[in-house]
């Protein structure tokens, strides 16, 4: 049997014992690895919302050698039934794939956490979070269970008294030039005075801390008013709540509960498109609240404009306080985010270059590149080896060859020549001037860095030239950018332009 966690009681010589914990290890990290693949994949394949509720929770468990048997453990029984029905035949079939010897895959409750049915959720806002001034001295306490009083389970199985992950705060939250306006938004909107719109409305690409900005609003707020009333949820948890309602007969209660709150916090709304009545009761949660000065905050992957199937009524709600941006973190703000992170890890050492390298290459969200970290520290961590750019190259190759953007050759030798100020032509002719030969040999060396194309292939590209030409170029370009800074800056510069 292979564990993850501590190792059982010893038995056997000290040699044999010392030779099966680094066998138990090394196997124990190999699962880990391929479990970091089929996270990465399932990700890709189900969306952020799917994954975030659903699989982000499982943990790995114990893998029998003799069944064949591996266990994945989520936090409650109602989340283990609900992956085991919906996405066990996916979970087992990308085990097989990336692992023969597992034959079957078994998911239940993680051990030591209690089953769902041993907790009263329902509290007094129903939906399983706990209003702020729920507890032992609350005004509504006479409800609540005392043992549960300050006690839920979120969405993503973290525990807090509004379902708030207490790591997602303002301070916390990394800002730059392309996530400025929506963070002074949500601290305006979190702040005690009146604010000046609502609702707002964030709007960003999956993994750019929209989700962030939602946890930070609800957290302070709280510490302005601790006797607040906060829900945050899903817009896919508000549908799943407002049809067990409907089949309950409980639409009375449910509109109640949801009026009843100070601070509404609805993410991915562009789930709640296509249903008509449910659009129709948000509609008019939306309208009371406002007309009570209650606070909204709603967070999509797009701009209300842009969602397919919403009434007019509720797309001008939706846009009629403040739509707030959040723009693709630029290089700028994603060393930030990496170097912000990085104190968690000190006195961990992280080269520059490694900084500069995930920077650089990981840039469709924040949260490929911060996980992208975590996954190189942590192989770093227990394999006992020095964090490197190679070994960010070697153990990063998923993450990064999702990042590359397709660059041609042709696109190479078009951005090159814009910046030397030559004709296209002269890529491909024969003339030997030194202010034709240098731009072509920057186009062979950008050619062989940002493509996968063989020398010959380049050659081909450039007039037909030899592969023994594209070498010497390569070699040269990388020499010069050692020693000549303008060089260097030349190379930089038509990096970042050919990567943006």
């Amino acid at each position: 049997m292979i564990r993850m966690g501590p190792h059982a009681g010893r038995s056997g010589s000290a040699s044999r014992e010392g030779a099966g914990e680094d066998m138990e290890e090394k196997e124990a990290l190999d699962l880990a690895a391929d479990w970091a693949d089929i996270v990465q994949g399932l990700r890709k394949d189900l969306g952020h919302q799917l994954f975030s509720q659903w699989i982000r929770p499982i943990q790995l468990g114990n893998f029998c050698k003799d069944t064949g048997t591996l266990s994945l453990y989520l936090p409650t029984e109602f989340s283990a039934n609900w992956v085991q029905d919906r996405f066990l035949d996916r979970l087992s079939l990308a085990w097989k794939i990336a692992r023969s010897e597992v034959r079957n895959v078994r998911i239940g409750v993680h051990p030591g956490r209690r089953k769902l049915a041993d907790l009263d959720l329902k509290g007094e806002d129903g939906f399983g979070h706990r209003a702020a001034n729920d507890g032992p001295h609350g005004a509504l306490s006479g409800s609540i269970s005392g043992a549960l009083a300050m006690e839920s389970i979120g969405d993503d199985g973290f525990t807090s008294s509004v379902g708030l992950d207490p790591s997602l705060t303002f301070a916390a939250f990394v800002s730059g030039t392309t996530n400025v306006l929506a963070k002074n938004a949500a601290e305006r909107m979190a702040s005690p005075e009146k604010p000046q719109f609502s609702p707002l409305y964030l709007k960003a690409a999956t993994g750019q801390g929209k989700s962030h900005l939602l946890h930070a609003i609800g957290h302070t707020y709280l510490q302005a008013h601790p006797r607040a009333r906060i829900f945050y949820c899903s817009a896919e948890r508000f549908m799943v709540e407002f049809v067990s309602a409907l089949k309950q007969n409980e639409m009375i209660e449910f509109k109640a509960r949801l009026r009843g709150f100070d601070l509404l916090l609805v993410d991915d709304i562009q789930f709640i498109i296509g249903k008509a009545s449910a659009q129709e009761e948000l509609l008019y949660t939306i309208d009371a609240l406002l007309a009570e000065g209650k606070r909204l905050v709603f967070a999509a992957d797009r701009a209300p404009q842009a969602l397919d199937g919403v009434e007019p009524r509720l797309l001008s709600r939706l846009s009629m306080g403040l739509v707030a941006d959040i723009q693709p973190a630029d290089i700028e703000l994603r060393r930030q985010i990496l170097q912000s992170k990085l104190v968690r890890f000190a006195p961990l050492d992280v080269p520059a270059d490694v900084i500069e390298f995930l920077a650089r290459t990981i840039n469709r969200n924040v949260r490929e590149l911060v996980g992208g970290l975590h996954k190189l520290i942590a192989y770093a961590q227990l394999t006992g080896q020095e964090v490197s750019l190679q070994l960010a190259e070697e153990q990063l190759t998923d993450i990064l060859s999702a990042n590359r953007r397709r660059i041609t050759i042709d696109e190479i030798q078009r951005t090159v020549c814009q910046f030397y100020r030559i004709d296209r032509s002269e890529m491909s002719s024969k003339r030997r001037a030194r202010a034709v030969v240098r731009p072509r040999q920057v186009a062979m060396y950008l050619a062989k860095v940002l493509t996968p194309r063989s020398y010959p292939e380049i050659g081909r590209k450039f007039g037909g030239r030899d592969h023994s030409t594209v070498i010497h170029a390569v070699r040269l370009i990388e020499d010069l950018r050692k020693r000549d800074a303008d060089m260097d800056g030349d190379v930089r510069s038509l990096l970042r332009q050919l990567e943006s």
